[in-house]
């Protein structure tokens, strides 16, 4: 007896020396990103016997993205999502997602990133830094929006005060346009609109319900002026210390959840849109985007060889 209790103390032992926990943190997102973070959780879970769990830290508990991205680089925490924007400062190649309408559509953005031979690259761009990308989740088109005045055309943009992401891109992108670009963060923007700090502002859909943005601003533009992705990240001390079998579980399970993401998307943006105008009485207007493609190609042109050959890599992607 004293024997199979030490053997069985020992299987328990090795059992519990092979388990590993990733700590994942997220910033506050939209439900069908969350439910991909949980359906990656599940796989890895999955596809490890329960070797390798997932433990979140959601909702922005352990600060914002940048926090969160050096939080990976320090080895205080094993994961996170952030937008590909931000992880512009961090590798320039990533400033390729901010660049207004590079993506024709949906469809274009999916074979462009579903594509190894661009993305790979650029997932692996910071692994000098202390972390690496996985897969990418869809966050939608960026459009504008407003509280008074439509935006029916470029001319419409001149003069309105709209907030954008802490971005020189997207900084110089609204310049071009004819607006006055003004980079907050998205706590501040709801109150700014509602006092007139601001007349507008870019996003997807849901910030229209989820922020609520929709009780103050009551047009909304289908430019679909960016697409930027969002990346899971794991850091590279996360990565080193699991076992080759279980690396391989956790980077098919991180392509797997970017198909169950695919797969919910589309329905809760109409959900989000819908809202929007049943609820709320958001305006949905549709624009002819040629203009708003030729007010911006000096960004193009002032773009750096190692993103130029990365574009004409996406742009080789598209349907045309």
């Amino acid at each position: 007896m004293t024997k199979t209790l030490t053997a069985l103390a020992l299987i328990l032992a090795a059992s519990a020396a092979q388990a590993e926990t990733l700590r994942f943190g997220y910033a506050q997102n939209a439900t069908p990103t969350v439910e991909a973070m949980e359906e990656f959780a599940r796989l890895v879970e999955e596809k490890t016997a329960g070797e390798v769990t997932v433990q979140f830290f959601p909702d922005g508990q352990l600060g914002g993205e940048r926090e969160m991205v050096e939080m990976l680089q320090g080895g205080a925490l094993d994961m996170t999502k952030v937008s590909g924007g931000l992880l512009e400062s961090f590798a320039p190649v990533y400033g390729v997602f901010p660049l207004p309408y590079l993506f024709d559509d949906q469809d274009h953005f999916y074979r462009a990133m579903d594509d190894a031979a661009i993305m790979d690259p650029i997932y692996q761009s910071t692994a000098d830094l202390g972390f690496q990308g996985l897969t990418y989740y869809n966050s939608g088109a960026r459009n504008f929006y407003t509280v008074n005045k439509p935006v029916e055309s470029v001319d419409d943009l001149a003069g309105l005060k709209i907030r954008v992401l802490q971005s020189p891109t997207a900084i110089r992108m609204t310049e071009l346009l004819g607006a006055t670009p003004v980079a907050m963060g998205q706590a501040e923007v709801y109150t700014s609109l509602q006092q007139g700090v601001l007349d507008g502002a870019e996003n997807n859909e849901f910030a229209l319900t989820i922020a609520r943005h929709a009780e103050v601003a009551k047009h909304y533009t289908l430019d679909g002026h960016t697409r930027i992705p969002d990346i899971l990240l794991i850091g590279t001390a996360a990565m080193d210390r699991l076992s080759e079998e279980h690396q391989t579980a956790v980077r098919e399970a991180a392509v797997e959840s970017t198909a169950f993401h695919k797969s919910v998307w589309d329905k809760a943006v109409d959900a989000a849109a819908t809202e929007a105008q049943e609820q709320f009485g958001v305006t949905f207007h549709e624009v002819d985007v040629a203009p708003f493609r030729e007010a911006v190609a000096p960004i193009y042109d002032e773009l750096p060889e190692e993103s130029a050959a990365v574009v004409e890599q996406i742009q080789g992607a598209g349907g045309a």
